[in-house]
């Protein structure tokens, strides 16, 4: 079922109704603008991969990725019924979040006609209380999302476009810990981020620094085939 936030930001980038929802060959897109095809994925970035391959064959692909920089939680007994509850995550993505995701994608990125859009934005997450709930897992269902505002947006085609993300404090080398600490993101994160940098060429393995491994920009211009 098509979440509002998805609608609104198909209606966002195809920005009338005609150029939504629009059939090109095989496929369903979200929306077409001026030749370029906008793909809106809120799920896993894998699922989009077959299709967007097949497409890069013909056509410019935007694939429009939200993220919540923010997000309020509001609570219903019943789908209809009144708000029992609201309050905003503690959690906050930010544009690193994109490479959780990203491993899925790495092997079509970068690629000559496609564009990764990053679109941070302020979002409603509207939950239904369960009735009947397992042992373990969550209370609630999710039962739609909202945008509340774009926050900001970001734009990546190229390999210099992904080292643009690297913190301006690092060093010439790091190591996910370094990258962690000046990023302010979860060292786990900051390894998913290593790991697509160094898939594409963006920086490149430079061996081991006591148990950790050790990362650099390329010392040779390196190109991967699109």
């Amino acid at each position: 079922m098509e979440s509002t936030l998805h609608r609104e930001l198909k209606l966002l980038y195809g920005g009338t109704a005609d150029e939504t929802e629009v059939r090109v060959d095989s496929y369903r897109i979200d929306a077409v603008v001026d030749g370029k095809l906008y793909e809106i994925q809120q799920a896993s970035l894998g699922a989009l991969r077959s299709k967007v391959r097949a497409l890069l064959e013909q056509y410019r692909v935007v694939v429009v990725k939200p993220l919540a920089s923010r997000k309020l939680l509001i609570r219903r007994a019943t789908p209809d019924g009144p708000i029992v509850s609201s309050r905003y995550s503690p959690t906050r993505e930010t544009i690193y979040h994109l490479f959780v995701d990203l491993v899925y994608f790495i092997d079509l990125f970068p690629h000559r006609r496609l564009t990764l859009e990053v679109v941070l934005t302020e979002q409603e997450e509207h939950r239904v209380t369960k009735t009947r709930r397992r042992r373990f897992g969550p209370d609630y269902r999710v039962v739609d999302r909202r945008l509340r505002e774009v926050v900001s947006t970001c734009s990546l085609r190229t390999l210099a476009d992904l080292r643009m993300l690297l913190p301006g404090t690092l060093e010439a080398t790091f190591t996910t810990a370094d990258l962690a600490r000046e990023a302010k993101i979860p060292r786990w994160v900051a390894q998913k981020m290593a790991y697509c940098l160094r898939k594409t060429g963006a920086i490149e393995h430079l061996g081991m620094q006591g148990r950790a491994q050790l990362y650099g920009l390329p010392t040779k211009k390196k190109r991967r085939a699109a």
